[in-house]
């Protein structure tokens, strides 16, 4: 493991960018099962799938329903990955490492959790999921603004910066898989009018929606929007994005530490990868293919980092 301090504010941005990143998980679904027809109870296999917590919702369920997988994701104790199990995991890396942090990222943490708690203490209506979903990213949002904030730029900061740009480029490639798994009633709406919305949605849910539209003109196509969240790097939650702060905060910790460690070279050549390669080679191979790929060798680098800081901080 890291060391203490540097792991738990590792883990605690991890889980906390996890607990938005699952929300706009479950937002993806939503957006996207209404442009389904029927009770679109099929289409949350594909979220629970991209999730990475298909096989456990089957140990605990005798079958799959909508208000079931929405709930696993957002309240279940049981589910790891489950919004309040991250935000509760969240909170105790902070309690952990507590004297690193400023007071107001302990308290943006301790407010999310309160708010949490009394959010999710019994199942939501559909109704009232919007408004949750919204909730989540707002309370994520405010520690991270905290935290960036009020923080020292020293090496905790650089680890803590590493956990969330590898949470996020793992959600950004598990949403666009969605559209693998789920969006598409058959092939033959490749293109389409319900094709295009659902491209859309998947922008929604990574609130890029409006800064797509800057970069392209509005116009939803399904090249120009997985360019968008693969290879931009102006776009704050593309995989581009995400792996140009990674190597940076590796490189100041290279610096700090006077030596290059495995991940520094797993980082650099990830990065390499969606500096050199277009879009369109990435479409023609196979999106999901290059994203199964991605979330297999951002895991490595995951375990890298947790392997080879363990003795550091």
């Amino acid at each position: 493991m890291l060391g203490r301090t540097a792991n738990g504010l590792y883990w605690m941005f991890r889980y906390f960018e996890r607990a938005e990143n699952i929300a706009r998980l479950i937002d993806a679904g939503l957006r996207m099962s209404l442009t389904r027809s029927g009770t679109g109870d099929d289409d949350w296999d594909g979220v629970l799938q991209s999730a990475g917590v298909r096989e456990t919702y089957d140990e605990g369920h005798s079958k799959l329903t909508s208000a079931d997988a929405i709930d696993y994701l957002l309240r279940d104790r049981t589910n790891p990955s489950s919004v309040m199990s991250c935000v509760d995991y969240g909170r105790n890396n902070a309690r952990m490492v507590r004297t690193a942090l400023t007071r107001e990222t302990w308290e943006a943490t301790n407010e999310f959790w309160i708010e949490l708690k009394a959010l999710l203490s019994k199942r939501l209506k559909p109704a009232e999921l919007p408004e949750a979903i919204d909730a989540i990213k707002h309370r994520a949002g405010l520690i991270r603004g905290a935290f960036h904030g009020s923080m020292l730029r020293n090496e905790l900061y650089n680890f803590a910066r590493i956990g969330t740009f590898i949470e996020r480029a793992d959600n950004t490639s598990r949403i666009l898989d969605v559209k693998y798994y789920v969006l598409l009633p058959s092939v033959s709406a490749v293109g389409t009018s319900i094709d295009n919305i659902q491209w859309e949605s998947i922008l929604r849910s990574v609130s890029a929606h409006r800064s797509y539209s800057w970069a392209y003109d509005g116009e939803y196509r399904a090249m120009n929007i997985a360019d968008f969240l693969i290879l931009n790097g102006q776009m704050p939650r593309s995989l581009a994005y995400c792996y140009e702060k990674i190597v940076s905060e590796l490189g100041y910790l290279a610096k700090d530490y006077g030596e290059r460690l495995p991940a520094h070279d797993t980082a650099d050549a990830i990065r390499k990868t969606l500096q050199t390669r277009a879009i369109k080679e990435i479409m023609d191979q196979g999106l999901h293919e290059f994203l199964e790929d991605f979330v297999t060798r951002n895991n490595q680098l995951g375990m890298e980092i947790s392997d080879g800081y363990r003795f550091y901080v």
